[in-house]
């Protein structure tokens, strides 16, 4: 009998400092996008979770919107991710 292996769940700290797993993404489905889902997507592909092509695919984003929401992080933090506040971020 050969022995069974365990499947280690694949995770990245999520923007929050917890653990985020696949099954804890945003659903595909999302129509709104608020500033803590585009964070978790933008962790899960930092991290390896998911490819960026993949990410595009999964939420119909282009590529260009997914590296402007980078670039706000990277640039201001979370709070750049406010659609309200884009104007004061540019």
């Amino acid at each position: 009998m050969q022995p069974r292996l365990q499947k280690k769940e694949n995770y990245v700290i999520g923007p929050d400092g917890s653990p985020l797993t696949l099954a804890d993404l945003p659903n595909p489905g999302a129509q709104r996008w608020v500033v803590r889902r585009k964070a978790e997507v933008v962790a899960a592909v930092r991290g390896g979770l998911l490819s960026l092509e993949e990410a595009c695919e999964r939420y119909t984003l282009t590529v260009e919107e997914f590296l402007g929401w980078q670039r706000s992080i990277d640039k201001h933090g979370l709070a750049g991710l406010r659609t309200t506040r884009l104007q004061h971020y540019r």
